[in-house]
């Protein structure tokens, strides 16, 4: 019996495509947001073990390589964030009166949101 016909596929698929690129990267940036947490759960160990312990995890958070890293989670976040916004009205249809709501809209409300919410964090926390 013959087997079904597979193609086979590059390494490199997703860069022959501009959309495939852009959702590979978006991807990726889940990579530094993990990394990220693991660098906060230590923190969050560090406070445990005592003051000694958390002023010398602070002086290593102080570093340039991490305070580099910081910098591009940072971007990462703000990339995936803001694909994910820009998403939103493709998954998420709203009909008001049998029309569609624009995308612009829907997009611009989550926008709304997240502002919303960061003020409100800033206010809190600062």
């Amino acid at each position: 019996m013959s087997r079904p016909y597979r193609r086979t596929m590059p390494a490199t698929w997703w860069l022959t495509n501009r959309a495939y690129f852009l959702f590979m990267v978006r991807e990726l940036t889940s990579v530094f947001i993990a990394i990220y947490l693991v660098l906060l759960l230590v923190l969050i160990s560090k406070v445990a073990a005592g003051r000694e312990a958390y002023e010398a995890y602070l002086t290593f958070l102080g570093t340039p390589a991490v305070l580099a890293f910081h910098v591009l989670a940072l971007a990462a976040a703000l990339y995936h964030s803001i694909t994910w916004f820009n998403l939103a009205p493709k998954g998420l249809v709203v009909r008001v009166r049998e029309r569609r709501v624009p995308d612009a809209i829907i997009a611009g409300s989550n926008y709304l949101a997240w502002i919303a919410v960061s003020a409100l964090l800033w206010w809190v926390v600062l």
